[in-house]
Order: structure tokens, then sequence, then C-alpha cells
């Protein structure tokens, strides 16, 4: 847990800043994970109560007991009003327009779901930009899939990316991640909880593109 920082702790819930290649979850074939380190660390162990990919760096709430993962976890799944869920990503190319909503379905284990996701430029050129982009639904893998449909992909992206590129970037600019970042979760009061607005920076590594 020594390379893991702590963002914000209370009686409730811990939120981390989770590295990238750090699965949440163990399982079959899984060395270290989230929910084994901090099993180690603290007792009783804490709740999981979403999710980030192992390669998606940033923020993640975990619940210290009971009470407290079920009413973040029924926040997470009934996509409270207040409830926002932001990224940054580094993507091949601009879009046009600047700003604007993708609205694709997904398909997964449920069948062909409807998925939205917001996005705003944020910075960069012609060739990569930094995307500011906000979950309005919580399909597998939404974003990834999402910007790689629009014609933009994330840097680093090994399932759905730009694969030649990929290996360019690799050679000239030491590129061996995702780009994709969760850079901020807001949640709004519950009981007797106040609402939390945390972030996280974005890993050095992110700077090789932008």
């Amino acid at each position: 847990m020594k390379n893991i920082p702590v963002l914000y702790e209370d009686a409730d819930c811990i939120i981390l800043n989770k590295p990238a290649g750090l699965p949440v979850q163990g399982g079959r074939g899984v060395g270290a994970s989230l929910d084994r380190l901090l099993a180690a660390e603290w007792s009783p162990p804490p709740l999981l109560v979403h999710r980030l990919d192992k390669d998606t760096s940033g923020v993640i709430l975990v619940a210290k007991h009971r009470e407290a993962a079920a009413r973040f976890s029924a926040c997470f799944a009934r996509r409270d009003p207040g409830l926002v869920k932001r990224y940054l990503a580094v993507c091949a190319g601009r879009p046009d327009p600047p700003t604007g909503t993708i609205r694709e379905d997904l398909d997964g284990s449920r069948g062909l779901r409807p998925a939205k996701t917001a996005y705003a430029l944020r910075d960069g050129g012609d060739r990569f930009c930094l995307l500011e982009l906000e979950l309005g639904t919580g399909r597998t893998h939404q974003i990834r899939r999402h910007l790689a449909g629009l014609g933009h992909p994330i840097l680093g992206d090994d399932k759905y990316g730009d694969f030649a590129l990929n290996r360019e970037l690799r050679k000239t600019a030491g590129l061996r991640r995702l780009l994709l970042h969760a850079s901020r979760l807001i949640l709004p009061a519950g009981g007797n909880a106040p609402p939390l607005d945390i972030s996280a920076p974005l890993p050095d590594y992110f700077h090789l593109a932008i």
C-alpha cells in the first residue's frame, strides 16, 4: 500500500489513487490486487463498491463497513444526480466538434445496452489531444470503446487502440501504459455523511504525449 496514495479517509470510506496495472479484485491467476492489499492493511477489510479497469489509474472508493458499502453501492447503481465520475484520456487525433456526447449502444453480457459518454477537449494539437470525459452510464470499457468508435482511440490501449501508433510511441516516447485516468469523483451527501469532491493528479507518464 505504500505506493498507493490515500486521497481521503473518514469513518465510512477510503478514497485512493490506484496505479495503472493493479487489478481491483483478486481471482485465479491474479497476484497482487487492490482488495488483497487493503485486507492486509485494514481490519476489517474495506469493501469494494465500484471498479476501475486494471490498466486505468485514478480515484477509487472503498467502504469501511457494510452500511456504508450498501449506501455507496446504491448511489453508483442508481447513478444519483449528484454522482459525477470524470476521466482524462490522451487520444489519437482531435475530435470535431471539440465538445460533445457519444451515444452508442454497447454489447455486453446482458446484450446491447444504451451507453453515454460526454467529452470535452482540454489540451493538445492535431495528432494527440487530452480529453475530459464524464460517464452517463457504466458499461464495460465504455470510454475506451466509445473513443475508438469515434475514431480517436486512447493511446496505449492494447484492446481497442491504434496498434501501429502504440508501437511507434513505445519506441519514440517510451509509452507503456494506457493513458486513461479516473481524475475526479463527486459524491452527494448521504445520511450524516457530507458531500465529497476528490481529485487525483495525472501520472507523470501522461506528459509523454501532451
